[in-house]
């Protein structure tokens, strides 16, 4: 018998920590009938991520070895485990190793979307705190389904979410019927509310409230302007609003457009003149009477 492979059968405590650690993926596969392979050291094994997919599938069929959930959730883990596998575990998981899952780097995008709907669909059940937690730290899509949901508390976490992107926030305002707390926070958050194609989304809105949709009309483009002004996307009373913008920005640019009055050329009338004294400033020559020569000196 290969003595490596006896070993991998027989060896306890440090020898098989160094064997799982030491030995070659393709040589592993007698560790999985040692009987001193515990939770804890086939964790440790599963760890690895030169794992082939072969040995991870022996993994799964020793039923023996699925009955603790720290093995389950690191196969689930697993890059390597089949797909169906992997499908299958994650129904197994706690929440929020479902929300560690789905944040890990190098998670494959269809896992990633699946362990999302998961927790996507277990929202509705959470105590708040625990929505508050979640919207605090979870992937983009877990925090837009929170902050569509319009809890006060679980809202203003959400939009603190560093992992929330542009394109969640669209999506949440996009909702037909939206809390009005939504609209209203986004409206007034320091960051969101800045993001020009937030602004145009709040202002299509229908719970985004008058004042805000009027404070964004000035920092909007003619074109958006007049783009939002076709038939069916706002209600006739904000395309007012919409229109007296339009024209009061195009009497604004004619002004500009206007050349600058000529100023006139100053003149010094006679009256002017009179003014300073005299008839005007006297530029003839006048006569002066030579002296006589009988005259004394």
């Amino acid at each position: 018998m290969n003595p490596a492979r006896h070993s991998l059968r027989t060896a306890s405590g440090e020898e098989l920590v160094h064997l799982i650690h030491e030995t070659p993926p393709p040589e592993l596969l007698p560790v999985l009938d040692n009987p001193s392979l515990d939770e804890k050291s086939l964790c440790l094994l599963l760890q690895r991520k030169d794992l082939s997919t072969d040995f991870l599938q022996e993994v799964l069929l020793r039923r023996r070895l699925l009955k603790s959930y720290q093995v389950k959730k690191a196969l689930a883990l697993h890059p390597h485990t089949p797909r169906t596998d992997g499908f299958r575990l994650l129904r197994e998981l706690y929440l929020m190793d479902l929300v560690q899952f789905a944040i890990s780097p190098g998670t494959l995008p269809d896992l990633k979307i699946k362990a999302e709907e998961q927790v996507i669909n277990k929202l509705p059940h959470l105590p708040l705190g625990q929505k508050i937690t979640l919207a605090r730290r979870a992937p983009a899509r877990i925090a837009g389904a929170l902050l569509a949901e319009g809890q006060k508390q679980v809202v203003a976490a959400a939009l603190a979410n560093p992992n929330l992107s542009e394109a969640q926030v669209l999506r949440v305002l996009s909702r037909d019927k939206l809390p009005p707390v939504v609209a209203q926070a986004i409206a007034q958050h320091e960051k969101w509310s800045h993001v020009y194609n937030v602004r145009i989304a709040l202002i299509r809105q229908p719970s985004t409230t008058l004042t805000a949709i009027l404070a964004f009309l000035p920092e909007l483009t003619i074109s958006d302007l007049r783009e939002l002004l076709a038939p069916g996307i706002l209600p006739e009373n904000l395309r007012h609003y919409l229109q007296a913008e339009i024209q009061r920005r195009m009497r604004n640019s004619q002004r500009q457009a206007a050349p600058a009055p000529e100023s006139k050329p100053s003149e010094t009338s006679a009256s002017d003149a009179k003014k300073l004294g005299g008839e005007g400033p006297d530029t003839r020559v006048r006569n002066v009477p030579e002296s006589d020569p009988s005259e004394p000196q």
